[in-house]
This record gives C-alpha cells, structure tokens and sequence, in this order.
C-alpha cells in the first residue's frame, strides 16, 4: 500500500475533497492521515439540526462539514488522527472489512485489545477508539475513519446531540461512557505523531 502526505493545516472539506480527487484516477490502494482543527462530521443521511449542538458549534469555533458516506456523527480536532484510504477497488464491503481489520491489527501489535464490531466502529476494553464510514464511486472506493489518540472530550459531548435510544442500545448513558482516547489506554505513543507513525508503518506493509 503506498502512503501520501499532504500539507498540514487544511479544512476538513479539502482533505474530504483530496480523497475525491485520488478516487478518480488511483490506481493501486492508498493511505494518508491528518489531523483537523476541531470539527463535527455528519453523515450523507444525518440531518444537521438532530445530531449538531449548532449553538455550541457557533459558540466554540467548531466547523461543522456533511461527507458523502453514510454513518454516524463524529467529532473531531487535534487529538484526533483522521485516515483516508481510497482503492480501485468497488467491492465495498469486502474494501471495508479489510481497513477495519488492519487497523485492529495495529493497535494490537502494540499490546492493546482492539476488536471490530459490526457497526464499523474498533473497541478497545468495549469502549469505542475509531469509527469509520465509507462509499464507493464507479471508479473506487473511499474509506475514513477516526481514531482518538487525545481528543476534547467535553467538546464532543457538548457538540454532538446521539438519541437517548442510540446510546442506549450500547448500554451506556453518555458519550464520555462509550469512548476513550489511546492516551488513556496505553503509553506506547508519546503523541500523536508517534500513533501516526506507528499506523503509517504497518499500512505500508499491507
């Protein structure tokens, strides 16, 4: 797998629009991470008005971006290391499957319990790391994903609104319940351009 970079600092819509413009010419899978100034993610189906605090959003500075794959809401800012990975490859689900499982796989040569489950998402100790969406173009296919290494906790409680109904069936009463940060987890990286590293080296091998 080959690994781009990108310059820093840009807005979560132009590095959603850099995995666009690969979709339409890659030829062989690639991956690039980034990091994000803080950001609330939507999903194609979500309705901004249910799932964003927007008076919290306008409040704090928090840019708030809809993305063409399906999935939940997600918050995300600097303690927050996004992945893109985008494949000639049209066979979804199968594309899909494979991100997921490698990114468990490389949390847990780093001696952490990662698992995947069936709504996209990596536990670690049943509490969620990572969540990841994708979709695909008559050319290839994109996945992203979140994965938390040191993320404002209290900013992503306040700017995401999930159902009463959502978090109950995860049998848990409130999104810091649910989640958790690497930080908290494990002191293999000392920041997150060591997670970064860490991630980008084993996705090469794939």
């Amino acid at each position: 797998m080959k690994i781009l970079n990108f310059p820093n600092g840009l807005s979560l819509a132009e590095y959603l629009q850099i995995e666009q413009d690969l979709v339409r010419e890659v030829e062989e899978p690639v991956l690039f991470t980034w990091v994000v100034r803080p950001t609330v993610i939507y999903g194609r189906h979500q309705s901004e008005e249910a799932e964003v605090n927007l008076p919290y959003c306008r409040q704090h500075g928090i840019a708030i971006v809809q993305r063409k794959s399906g999935g939940g809401c997600v918050y995300a800012d600097e303690g927050n290391l996004m992945l893109s990975f985008v494949t000639p490859d049209t066979h979804s689900e199968q594309v899909f499957r494979r991100f997921l499982s490698t990114l468990a796989e490389a949390l847990q040569r780093n001696g952490l319990q990662a698992v995947t489950t069936a709504h996209n998402d990596v536990l670690i100790d049943g509490r969620k790391v990572s969540g990841c969406a994708c979709y695909t173009t008559p050319t290839g296919t994109i996945v992203h994903g979140t994965l938390l290494y040191d993320v404002n906790l209290d900013h992503m409680m306040a700017a995401i609104t999930p159902t009463g109904d959502k978090l109950s069936k995860h049998g848990v009463a409130s999104v810091r319940q649910r989640v958790a940060n690497l930080r908290e987890l494990t002191d293999r990286f000392k920041d997150i351009q060591a997670l970064r590293n860490e991630i980008e080296t084993y996705y090469a091998t794939k």
